[in-house]
């Protein structure tokens, strides 16, 4: 008779179950709130054992972001070279969707890579987007060889960078799973992602430039007391170098005062975060009031949302970016107010978009808002946020295609 085994046999693949637990705590809660006891008790290791794998959390956060990348690089080198954008993005999906839970590693919390791993990263990304673009240009080719009699110059000196944006349109779409929780079907979530991909990446961003909706956002009040000073100079170090590496005597020396001096405005470092994240609520809340006054068609809301946030996005870019970005690492007892600011916010594009759509459930609903969030943070950064009327029309178009309004 064959002796029970007296101990639990170490899984083979250990290594790679810790990195899949560190990216989901990575992912909810962010680079530095997050623990190495924490991402071992999702493995059911200890710490110590922990550390027989990864020597800091640096180096597991590194493999993580890593893995991501690899596993977006491969998905793709399994579809054949030639294959077409629905399939190309269909692999995208289909990788994204099983990894969601730590798939949001990428967004925000990359920026806390040394700079030749960031480097990397993004040269993995870069492969992702060209084979992406390389896709729609396939797709293009019909049109483009209709047209190569006529304006064939004009038509290749914008053509790349057309096909750029579309191709980093759709990936943002795909990408957005991994910034919410909105539940649905696997099967019905990866049809609607592809969906509404494949809308994002055969909108003609460029179309509707010189008739896009003009919008008018609010001025940021000028700060006119000491907390608002230290609200004003603290945002751009958060949006710089992220909410944990900034001091509260980085914040004093930019607006002039010793640090003992901010605790007379704000009592810690993270109300200052709170204070950002709600200005930011409140900007934007007044943006959207001001901009759906008098409109009442469905497609027109829609369309006046979209072009609203991507305006709001490209002339707050470091608050946007703040809010957006550090919300998940604030404590959950001060966190709330923000999610409820946030949560507001969505359920005005709930109402607009289900009204112009009808046949979305709120959940489809919410996927596809969070969608369109997703094209305008991946195309504002390829456009590195550059400010211009043409700019902002072309995320906006981007954004309504991929809503399928």
């Amino acid at each position: 008779m064959t002796a029970e085994p007296t101990a639990a046999t170490r899984p083979r693949n250990r290594k790679q179950l810790i990195v899949e637990a560190a990216g989901r705590v990575f992912s909810e809660r962010g680079y530095h709130a997050a623990s190495m006891e924490e991402i071992a008790a999702g493995v059911g290791i200890t710490a110590a054992a922990l550390y027989r794998h990864f020597p800091n959390k640096y180096t597991l956060f590194a493999e993580c972001a890593n893995g991501l990348a690899d596993g977006l690089v491969a998905a793709l080198d399994a579809v054949p070279a030639d294959a077409g954008l629905p399939d190309v993005l269909a692999a995208l999906t289909r990788r994204t969707v099983a990894h969601r839970a730590s798939g949001g590693v990428y967004r925000w919390e990359s920026r806390y890579l040394a700079r030749d791993d960031r480097r990397l990263l993004w040269a993995k990304f870069g492969l992702v987007v060209g084979r992406v673009a390389e896709a729609v240009r396939r797709e293009d080719l019909p049109h483009d060889e209709q047209r190569e009699h006529g304006e064939h110059v004009e038509h290749v000196e914008h053509g790349e960078r057309n096909r750029q944006m579309r191709a980093v349109a759709a990936l943002g779409v795909i990408g957005s799973v991994t910034m919410h929780h909105t539940s649905i079907a696997q099967r019905r979530l990866e049809d609607m992602l592809l969906e509404s991909a494949l809308c994002a990446a055969r909108t003609d961003p460029e179309a509707t430039v010189g008739s896009a909706r003009l919008v008018e956002l609010p001025v940021q009040p000028v700060p006119r007391t000491r907390r608002a000073e230290i609200l004003a100079a603290a945002v751009p170090l958060f949006a710089r170098d992220g909410f944990a590496n900034v001091t509260n005597g980085q914040i004093g020396e930019a607006v002039g005062l010793a640090t003992s001096a901010l605790y007379r405005s704000y009592p810690g470092k993270v109300d200052i975060l709170v204070a950002a994240c709600l200005q930011a609520a409140d900007l934007l809340s007044q943006a959207v009031n001001q901009n759906l006054h008098g409109v009442s068609e469905a497609h027109a809301a829609v369309a006046t949302l979209a072009a609203t946030y991507v305006a709001y996005s490209f002339e707050h870019t470091a608050l946007t970016s703040v809010a957006e970005g550090e919300v998940r690492g604030l404590p959950d007892d001060v966190r709330q107010p923000v999610i409820l600011a946030q949560r507001e916010h969505i359920a005005v594009w709930e109402q607009q978009l289900r009204s112009a759509r009808p046949e979305l459930d709120p959940r489809q609903a919410r996927l596809l808002i969070h969608a369109g969030f997703g094209v305008v943070v991946e195309v504002g950064r390829l456009l590195r946020w550059r400010d211009s009327p043409e700019n902002r029309a072309a995320v906006t178009a981007l954004v309504v295609g991929a809503l399928g309004v």
